[in-house]
């Protein structure tokens, strides 16, 4: 990915936060078949690692050795920034269009997990944290389903675990401009509708 120190992310905190607000990762290895591409929610487990599952129809886990390397890419909100948001335009007229955005790539191993403890417990940290953002107390749970039909719904799928080895994060949000630029640019954001970009850029400037 094409870095440049100013839009190097290195804060954990901001890096944690993109990831818990993109979760559908895209997963991205190259193997005997050529590029393969999966999008798949994951969650960062405490120890660092990733965790999610995948269809057993799925050849990914298949094709994907354990040594493979593998990239992660979480890519958070992003925005079309036009000239007009910058006050200097009517100055000299020096700007054109750019995007902003934020995203984060994970480099890793991944290890495929075939057994039913491993795979009860990918699913029940995934819906467990995703119900209770989305439903509190009236969260899904696993054992609402029935049993017979949750066994025939494990068998279907194959837990894993994705082990980082390198993290690279941008945030790309108009660094580069002078400050009332930068601020411009947030107000214009926040006018066409990308009002948490909005926040984060005003939020890092003071």
């Amino acid at each position: 990915m094409y870095l440049p120190p100013h839009f190097a992310e290195t804060h954990p905190e901001a890096i944690a936060a993109t990831i818990a607000a993109a979760p559908l990762a895209c997963i991205v290895a190259q193997t005997a078949h050529g590029l393969v591409a999966n999008h798949i929610p994951v969650l960062a487990a405490p120890d660092g690692t990733l965790i999610g599952h995948v269809a057993l129809a799925n050849d990914m886990h298949r094709q994907i050795g354990p040594a493979d390397e593998v990239l992660a890419i979480f890519r958070a909100d992003d925005a079309y920034v036009s000239p007009r948001f910058y006050p200097s335009k009517a100055e000299h007229h020096r700007h054109v269009p750019t995007w902003n955005y934020e995203v984060v790539h994970i480099h890793g191993t991944m290890t495929f997990q075939h057994d039913d403890h491993a795979k009860r417990a990918a699913v029940a940290l995934l819906t467990r944290h995703h119900e209770r953002r989305l439903n509190g107390a009236d969260a899904w749970r696993m054992t609402d389903a029935p049993a017979d039909y949750m066994e025939t719904m494990l068998a279907a799928i194959v837990a894993f675990r994705l082990t980082p080895t390198r993290i690279l994060a941008k945030a790309k949000l108009s660094q580069n401009r002078e400050a009332r630029d930068r601020a411009g640019a947030a107000a214009g954001l926040r006018e066409s509708g990308h009002e948490a970009m909005a926040a984060r850029m005003e939020r890092d400037t003071t």
